[in-house]
């Protein structure tokens, strides 16, 4: 019990280092046209110290991932807190091997708030250690998602500096097609950020919707109950063949339909609308706040930066993190599906996103290499690709059921 609440102590520390860092590498690339200063030196003056807090807070993470594997006995990846936080992990370690190679302090303004967001998403799920089910019960659960997140982490490197590159090249003194997608990527990314407020406020306040289903299951003592269902988030859609046990913040506007099976498919539903609502909401705010796109608001910050150093950052984070993703997520993935469910390939939904994310970064190296796709292209392929990343973690895992679905909230 004391490992398992150091691990967590860790985690938060890390959690406030991280949150702390991304505000002064705001500072750091915002602040240096202030009056009486030079641009440069306050640049690095503050960059210094944003990269030194999130490397301690990387040391506490470090801390977190030590502590939870010994009290747990496993890798601590085994459910959908543990593997957000390893991937936050990974999108640290990424970024400071990256800022030692380039001394880019600008791509710190645009990592570590990922992090903080992967990390924020973590804690929307249960945080207790439970025994493994028997499916997890093996030593290439260490080796297959450890890889597979590893991945990612370098893959988000390789989007935001994707990201970076056409925030900095996109003109913005006129709408265009790409001012207009930009905004689109930035406004899905304000929608995790808007799940993740939610969520933990609504948890906080524990206001639950709880319903309960008409048709029986048998339950693990093989019993024949009918199963209930809890929305921690306010209930917009209810189950389809339900009633309502214990009353929410609000009525729902109206029922799931009839083919989405499963108790959980409509509360999964629920949060998917949450999600984009209030993004929707968040990125209308920013724009009231800003009057301006949001792509013009961040442009001053990275105007002073090489879009050629951009580029050739986001390729070799991509061209590194794509062989460690396709060992992780493919090769050791199929390699345990065969151990644990006798098939190396199922079409578990899960295992089919994971095959397209493959798929669209193979084509972004071969276009790359043999087509010459450089530059604008090039990013808004790093920039979606790590979009479908997004969609895998959020959307496939709270909506979509599955084999993987133990992974779930």
């Amino acid at each position: 019990m004391q490992l398992i609440q150091l691990s967590d102590w860790l985690l938060d520390i890390a959690f406030l280092l991280y949150v702390i860092s991304s505000i002064v590498f705001a500072v750091a690339v915002t602040g240096k046209n202030w009056a009486g200063r030079d641009p440069k030196q306050h640049e690095e003056r503050y960059g210094r110290i944003a990269y030194w807090l999130a490397v301690i807070g990387f040391v506490a993470q470090t801390g977190y991932v030590v502590a939870r594997w010994i009290a747990g006995g496993h890798s601590p990846t085994s459910n959908m807190f543990e593997f957000m936080a390893f991937l936050d992990y990974c999108i640290i370690l990424a970024y400071l091997i990256i800022y030692r190679i380039y001394k880019l302090t600008s791509i710190g303004a645009f990592v570590l708030p990922l992090g903080v967001i992967m990390l924020a998403y973590s804690y929307v799920f249960p945080k207790e250690i439970t025994p493994l089910i028997p499916s997890l019960q093996s030593y290439w659960l260490h080796i297959h998602v450890t890889t597979a997140a590893l991945g990612e982490g370098i893959l988000a490197v390789g989007f935001a500096a994707g990201l970076m590159y056409l925030i900095r090249t996109v003109p913005q003194h006129i709408s265009t097609k790409s001012t207009k997608w930009l905004e689109i990527v930035l406004a899905v990314v304000l929608m995790l950020v808007g799940f993740i407020l939610m969520d933990s406020t609504f948890a906080r306040m524990d206001q639950k919707t709880v319903f309960e289903m008409r048709k029986e299951e048998m339950n693990a003592a093989g019993q024949m109950v009918k199963p209930k269902v809890e929305y921690i988030l306010p209930a917009i859609v209810s189950p389809a063949d339900s009633t309502i046990m214990k009353e929410g913040p609000m009525s729902p506007l109206f029922t799931a339909p009839t083919w989405m099976e499963g108790k959980d498919a409509a509360r999964k539903l629920n949060t998917m609308l949450w999600s984009v609502l209030t993004g929707v909401i968040l990125y209308g705010g920013l724009r009231l706040i800003f009057r301006k796109r949001l792509g013009a608001a961040i442009k001053p910050s990275v105007e002073s930066v090489d879009p050629e150093l951009l580029d050739e950052i986001s390729y070799r984070a991509i061209s590194i993190g794509y062989p460690v993703f396709t060992l992780g997520a493919l090769i050791f993935a199929m390699i345990w599906a065969e151990e644990a469910w006798g098939r190396f390939w199922g079409w578990d939904p899960k295992e089919v996103w994971a095959l397209i994310v493959w798929l669209f970064y193979s084509a972004y190296l071969h276009l790359r290499l043999s087509r010459g796709w450089i530059g604008a292209k090039s990013a808004w392929m790093s920039v979606i690709g790590f979009v479908i990343i997004l969609i895998t973690l959020v959307v496939v895992n709270l909506v979509i059921a599955g084999l993987h679905s133990y992974a779930g909230v």
